[in-house]
Protein backbone atom coordinates (compact mmCIF):
# COMPACT_ATOMS: atom_id res chain seq x y z
CA UNK A 1 0.00 0.00 0.00
CA UNK A 2 1.22 3.34 -1.07
CA UNK A 3 0.74 6.24 1.55
CA UNK A 4 -1.54 7.80 -0.62
CA UNK A 5 -3.38 4.52 -0.51
CA UNK A 6 -3.43 4.85 3.28
CA UNK A 7 -4.39 8.26 3.60
CA UNK A 8 -7.25 7.62 1.60
CA UNK A 9 -8.45 5.08 3.83
CA UNK A 10 -7.43 7.74 6.94
CA UNK A 11 -10.00 10.35 5.02
CA UNK A 12 -12.58 8.24 4.47
CA UNK A 13 -12.55 6.57 8.28
CA UNK A 14 -12.70 9.97 9.53
CA UNK A 15 -15.68 11.42 7.46
CA UNK A 16 -17.38 8.42 8.89
CA UNK A 17 -16.63 8.78 12.22
CA UNK A 18 -17.68 12.28 12.17
CA UNK A 19 -20.96 11.44 10.38
CA UNK A 20 -21.59 8.76 12.82
CA UNK A 21 -20.66 11.01 15.55
CA UNK A 22 -23.36 13.90 14.11
CA UNK A 23 -25.88 11.34 13.89
CA UNK A 24 -25.74 9.68 17.38
CA UNK A 25 -26.03 13.47 19.00
CA UNK A 26 -29.31 13.96 16.42
CA UNK A 27 -30.67 10.74 17.65
CA UNK A 28 -30.05 12.35 21.42
CA UNK A 29 -31.82 15.75 20.43
CA UNK A 30 -34.55 14.22 18.59
CA UNK A 31 -35.34 10.75 20.13
CA UNK A 32 -37.80 8.44 18.13
CA UNK A 33 -37.75 10.55 14.99
CA UNK A 34 -38.32 8.29 11.95
CA UNK A 35 -35.80 10.88 9.44
CA UNK A 36 -32.67 11.12 12.13
CA UNK A 37 -33.30 6.66 12.20
CA UNK A 38 -32.92 6.54 8.67
CA UNK A 39 -30.09 8.68 8.71
CA UNK A 40 -28.21 6.27 11.15
CA UNK A 41 -29.48 3.18 9.39
CA UNK A 42 -27.58 5.22 6.53
CA UNK A 43 -24.38 6.18 8.49
CA UNK A 44 -24.19 2.25 9.31
CA UNK A 45 -24.92 1.01 6.05
CA UNK A 46 -22.11 3.37 4.69
CA UNK A 47 -19.38 1.70 7.50
CA UNK A 48 -20.04 -1.97 6.12
CA UNK A 49 -20.25 -0.82 2.49
CA UNK A 50 -17.08 1.79 2.90
CA UNK A 51 -15.56 -1.58 5.09
CA UNK A 52 -16.09 -4.05 1.87
CA UNK A 53 -14.86 -1.68 -0.51
CA UNK A 54 -11.41 -0.83 1.14
CA UNK A 55 -11.33 -4.19 2.10
CA UNK A 56 -11.54 -5.77 -1.44
CA UNK A 57 -8.92 -2.96 -2.51
CA UNK A 58 -6.34 -3.82 -0.30
CA UNK A 59 -7.28 -7.78 -1.26
CA UNK A 60 -5.81 -6.86 -4.99
CA UNK A 61 -7.92 -6.53 -8.16
CA UNK A 62 -9.60 -9.87 -8.42
CA UNK A 63 -11.10 -9.76 -4.97
CA UNK A 64 -12.28 -5.96 -6.41
CA UNK A 65 -13.81 -8.04 -9.38
CA UNK A 66 -15.56 -10.32 -7.28
CA UNK A 67 -17.03 -7.67 -5.22
CA UNK A 68 -18.45 -5.54 -8.22
CA UNK A 69 -19.88 -9.10 -10.01
CA UNK A 70 -21.68 -9.57 -7.10
CA UNK A 71 -22.94 -6.01 -6.50
CA UNK A 72 -24.32 -6.44 -10.68
CA UNK A 73 -25.71 -9.69 -9.96
CA UNK A 74 -28.13 -8.34 -6.91
CA UNK A 75 -28.78 -4.96 -8.80
CA UNK A 76 -29.37 -6.82 -11.98
CA UNK A 77 -31.81 -9.33 -9.88
CA UNK A 78 -33.63 -6.30 -8.37
CA UNK A 79 -34.16 -4.68 -11.47
CA UNK A 80 -35.39 -7.65 -13.34
CA UNK A 81 -37.49 -8.79 -10.28
CA UNK A 82 -39.38 -5.02 -10.48
CA UNK A 83 -39.64 -5.28 -14.22
CA UNK A 84 -43.03 -7.44 -15.33
CA UNK A 85 -41.73 -10.37 -17.70
CA UNK A 86 -43.12 -13.52 -18.77
CA UNK A 87 -42.41 -17.71 -19.40
CA UNK A 88 -41.80 -16.47 -22.81
CA UNK A 89 -38.82 -14.05 -21.46
CA UNK A 90 -36.58 -17.46 -19.71
CA UNK A 91 -34.20 -17.74 -22.40
CA UNK A 92 -33.41 -13.43 -22.81
CA UNK A 93 -33.67 -13.54 -18.78
CA UNK A 94 -30.94 -16.74 -19.05
CA UNK A 95 -28.40 -15.25 -21.12
CA UNK A 96 -29.11 -11.78 -19.38
CA UNK A 97 -27.76 -13.66 -15.76
CA UNK A 98 -25.96 -16.73 -16.92
CA UNK A 99 -24.23 -15.84 -19.75
CA UNK A 100 -23.93 -11.73 -20.03
CA UNK A 101 -23.12 -11.04 -16.51
CA UNK A 102 -20.52 -13.65 -15.85
CA UNK A 103 -18.99 -13.39 -19.52
CA UNK A 104 -18.85 -9.41 -18.59
CA UNK A 105 -16.61 -10.01 -15.64
CA UNK A 106 -14.44 -12.61 -17.15
CA UNK A 107 -13.38 -10.60 -19.46
CA UNK A 108 -12.60 -7.91 -16.93
CA UNK A 109 -10.48 -10.78 -14.71
CA UNK A 110 -8.58 -11.70 -18.29
CA UNK A 111 -7.95 -8.13 -18.98
CA UNK A 112 -9.39 -8.80 -22.51
CA UNK A 113 -10.47 -4.73 -23.67
CA UNK A 114 -11.41 -5.08 -26.99
CA UNK A 115 -14.38 -7.99 -26.48
CA UNK A 116 -15.26 -6.41 -22.61
CA UNK A 117 -15.66 -2.92 -24.72
CA UNK A 118 -18.16 -4.64 -27.42
CA UNK A 119 -19.74 -7.60 -26.02
CA UNK A 120 -22.43 -6.84 -24.58
CA UNK A 121 -23.75 -3.67 -26.88
CA UNK A 122 -22.89 -6.44 -29.53
CA UNK A 123 -23.12 -9.86 -28.96
CA UNK A 124 -26.05 -10.01 -25.88
CA UNK A 125 -27.76 -7.37 -27.95
CA UNK A 126 -27.91 -10.00 -30.58
CA UNK A 127 -28.37 -13.29 -28.41
CA UNK A 128 -30.86 -11.53 -26.32
CA UNK A 129 -32.89 -9.60 -29.25
CA UNK A 130 -32.68 -13.10 -31.21
CA UNK A 131 -34.27 -15.54 -28.07
CA UNK A 132 -37.26 -13.16 -27.88
CA UNK A 133 -37.26 -13.37 -31.33
CA UNK A 134 -37.29 -17.25 -31.53
CA UNK A 135 -39.79 -17.38 -28.11
CA UNK A 136 -42.96 -16.44 -30.89
CA UNK A 137 -44.08 -14.58 -28.09
CA UNK A 138 -45.90 -11.06 -29.90
CA UNK A 139 -47.39 -9.20 -27.04
CA UNK A 140 -45.77 -6.00 -25.42
CA UNK A 141 -42.44 -7.38 -27.84
CA UNK A 142 -40.60 -4.72 -28.06
CA UNK A 143 -41.06 -3.09 -24.05
CA UNK A 144 -39.93 -6.53 -22.76
CA UNK A 145 -37.15 -7.12 -24.65
CA UNK A 146 -36.11 -3.48 -24.33
CA UNK A 147 -36.63 -3.69 -20.81
CA UNK A 148 -34.50 -7.03 -20.22
CA UNK A 149 -31.68 -5.08 -22.70
CA UNK A 150 -31.69 -2.18 -20.48
CA UNK A 151 -31.24 -3.74 -17.26
CA UNK A 152 -27.84 -5.67 -18.70
CA UNK A 153 -26.78 -2.43 -19.88
CA UNK A 154 -26.93 -0.53 -16.50
CA UNK A 155 -26.29 -3.16 -13.84
CA UNK A 156 -23.62 -5.33 -15.81
CA UNK A 157 -22.08 -3.58 -18.40
CA UNK A 158 -21.89 0.05 -16.58
CA UNK A 159 -21.04 -0.79 -13.34
CA UNK A 160 -18.39 -3.44 -14.87
CA UNK A 161 -16.48 -0.44 -16.25
CA UNK A 162 -15.50 0.90 -12.23
CA UNK A 163 -13.60 -2.06 -11.53
CA UNK A 164 -12.16 -2.06 -14.85
CA UNK A 165 -10.61 1.32 -14.00
CA UNK A 166 -7.87 -1.42 -12.38
CA UNK A 167 -6.79 -2.82 -15.79
CA UNK A 168 -5.27 0.76 -17.52
CA UNK A 169 -2.15 1.14 -18.23
CA UNK A 170 -1.40 5.00 -17.02
CA UNK A 171 2.11 5.77 -17.86
CA UNK A 172 3.83 7.57 -14.43
CA UNK A 173 0.77 5.79 -12.65
CA UNK A 174 2.10 1.97 -12.42
CA UNK A 175 0.66 0.00 -9.34
CA UNK A 176 -1.92 3.21 -8.42
CA UNK A 177 -4.99 1.94 -10.13
CA UNK A 178 -6.90 0.73 -6.64
CA UNK A 179 -6.34 4.94 -5.67
CA UNK A 180 -8.22 6.00 -9.18
CA UNK A 181 -10.92 3.66 -8.23
CA UNK A 182 -11.53 4.57 -5.05
CA UNK A 183 -11.75 8.58 -6.41
CA UNK A 184 -13.88 7.84 -8.85
CA UNK A 185 -16.27 5.86 -6.44
CA UNK A 186 -15.81 8.58 -3.38
CA UNK A 187 -16.91 10.90 -5.88
CA UNK A 188 -19.58 9.35 -7.20
CA UNK A 189 -21.31 9.01 -3.46
CA UNK A 190 -20.05 12.24 -2.05
CA UNK A 191 -21.90 13.84 -4.92
CA UNK A 192 -25.07 12.01 -4.29
CA UNK A 193 -24.91 13.41 -0.29
CA UNK A 194 -23.72 17.30 -0.70
CA UNK A 195 -26.94 17.64 -4.03
CA UNK A 196 -28.82 16.31 -0.67
CA UNK A 197 -27.51 18.53 1.84
CA UNK A 198 -27.26 21.65 -0.45
CA UNK A 199 -30.92 20.84 -2.02
CA UNK A 200 -32.30 20.28 1.63
CA UNK A 201 -30.65 23.92 2.51
CA UNK A 202 -31.02 26.26 -0.19
CA UNK A 203 -33.25 24.00 -2.79
CA UNK A 204 -36.14 26.12 -4.41
CA UNK A 205 -36.32 25.21 -7.43
CA UNK A 206 -37.15 21.46 -9.09
CA UNK A 207 -34.98 19.87 -11.44
CA UNK A 208 -37.14 17.38 -12.79
CA UNK A 209 -40.28 17.59 -10.19
CA UNK A 210 -42.16 14.56 -12.05
CA UNK A 211 -38.89 12.16 -11.80
CA UNK A 212 -37.36 13.30 -8.26
CA UNK A 213 -39.20 15.78 -6.64
CA UNK A 214 -36.57 16.08 -3.96
CA UNK A 215 -33.73 17.42 -6.44
CA UNK A 216 -32.94 20.97 -7.10
CA UNK A 217 -30.79 22.62 -9.30
CA UNK A 218 -29.24 24.66 -6.14
CA UNK A 219 -28.67 20.87 -5.16
CA UNK A 220 -26.91 20.43 -8.02
CA UNK A 221 -25.15 23.41 -9.06
CA UNK A 222 -24.10 23.68 -5.07
CA UNK A 223 -23.59 19.51 -4.64
CA UNK A 224 -21.17 19.51 -7.93
CA UNK A 225 -19.35 22.94 -6.94
CA UNK A 226 -18.47 21.66 -3.86
CA UNK A 227 -18.04 18.05 -5.19
CA UNK A 228 -15.27 19.69 -8.12
CA UNK A 229 -13.08 21.15 -4.69
CA UNK A 230 -13.20 17.75 -3.47
CA UNK A 231 -11.98 16.14 -6.48
CA UNK A 232 -9.21 18.94 -6.84
CA UNK A 233 -8.23 17.73 -3.21
CA UNK A 234 -7.76 14.51 -3.81
CA UNK A 235 -5.69 14.95 -7.42
CA UNK A 236 -3.06 13.56 -5.22
CA UNK A 237 -4.37 9.97 -5.49
CA UNK A 238 -5.04 10.65 -9.01
CA UNK A 239 -3.17 10.62 -12.48
CA UNK A 240 -4.78 13.97 -13.02
CA UNK A 241 -3.89 17.71 -12.15
CA UNK A 242 -6.07 19.43 -9.01
CA UNK A 243 -7.39 21.52 -12.39
CA UNK A 244 -7.91 18.18 -14.52
CA UNK A 245 -9.19 16.48 -11.09
CA UNK A 246 -11.90 18.98 -10.38
CA UNK A 247 -13.15 18.73 -14.31
CA UNK A 248 -13.51 14.70 -13.83
CA UNK A 249 -15.17 15.51 -10.77
CA UNK A 250 -17.82 17.81 -12.54
CA UNK A 251 -17.96 15.11 -14.90
CA UNK A 252 -19.23 12.31 -12.91
CA UNK A 253 -21.35 14.99 -11.01
CA UNK A 254 -23.44 15.10 -14.46
CA UNK A 255 -23.11 11.77 -15.52
CA UNK A 256 -23.90 10.79 -11.56
CA UNK A 257 -26.62 12.81 -11.62
CA UNK A 258 -28.80 12.04 -15.09
CA UNK A 259 -27.92 8.03 -14.37
CA UNK A 260 -30.11 9.24 -10.80
CA UNK A 261 -32.55 10.97 -13.23
CA UNK A 262 -32.84 7.99 -15.06
CA UNK A 263 -33.21 5.47 -12.92
CA UNK A 264 -35.87 7.49 -11.07
CA UNK A 265 -37.74 7.68 -14.25
CA UNK A 266 -38.02 3.75 -14.61
CA UNK A 267 -38.45 2.77 -11.22
CA UNK A 268 -41.92 5.74 -11.15
CA UNK A 269 -42.83 3.78 -14.79
CA UNK A 270 -42.75 0.94 -12.52
CA UNK A 271 -44.58 1.60 -9.98
CA UNK A 272 -41.38 1.58 -7.07
CA UNK A 273 -39.99 3.90 -4.88
CA UNK A 274 -36.75 1.88 -4.32
CA UNK A 275 -35.47 -1.01 -6.60
CA UNK A 276 -34.63 -3.15 -2.61
CA UNK A 277 -34.39 -3.84 0.45
CA UNK A 278 -30.92 -5.05 0.45
CA UNK A 279 -29.05 -2.21 2.07
CA UNK A 280 -30.97 -0.52 5.62
CA UNK A 281 -31.60 3.07 5.07
CA UNK A 282 -30.82 2.86 1.13
CA UNK A 283 -33.25 0.63 -0.44
CA UNK A 284 -31.50 -1.95 -2.49
CA UNK A 285 -28.26 -2.36 -4.45
CA UNK A 286 -29.31 -0.61 -7.26
CA UNK A 287 -30.66 2.44 -5.65
CA UNK A 288 -26.29 2.81 -4.70
CA UNK A 289 -25.60 1.70 -8.21
CA UNK A 290 -28.00 3.96 -10.57
CA UNK A 291 -25.37 6.79 -10.75
CA UNK A 292 -22.70 4.54 -11.41
CA UNK A 293 -23.65 2.71 -13.22
CA UNK A 294 -23.94 5.76 -15.81
CA UNK A 295 -21.14 7.25 -14.77
CA UNK A 296 -18.60 4.54 -14.76
CA UNK A 297 -18.45 4.07 -18.79
CA UNK A 298 -17.79 7.76 -19.54
CA UNK A 299 -15.39 7.90 -16.55
CA UNK A 300 -13.46 5.07 -17.71
CA UNK A 301 -12.95 5.90 -21.40
CA UNK A 302 -12.29 9.81 -21.42
CA UNK A 303 -9.53 8.42 -18.45
CA UNK A 304 -8.52 5.96 -20.87
CA UNK A 305 -8.90 8.11 -24.30
CA UNK A 306 -6.62 10.72 -22.38
CA UNK A 307 -4.00 9.65 -19.95
CA UNK A 308 -3.56 5.69 -20.75
CA UNK A 309 -3.51 5.43 -24.31
CA UNK A 310 0.05 5.96 -26.31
Amino acid sequence: MTPQFILTGQILLAILVVASAVGFVLRLKHPGSATIVNLNARINAWWVMAGVLFSALILGRYVTIVVFGFASLMALREFLTLTPTRKSDYWPLFIAFFIALPAQYWLLWTEWYGLFAIMIPVYIFFLISAASALSQDTDDFLSRNARILFAVMICVYGVSHAPALLMLDIPDFEGHNAQLLFFFIFTVQISDVLQYVFGKLLGKHKLAPKLSPAKTWEGLIGGGLATMLIGALLSFVTPFTPLQAAGMAALIVVGGAMGGLVMSGVKRSLGAKDWGTGIAGHGGYMDRLDSLGFAAPVFFHIVRWLWALP
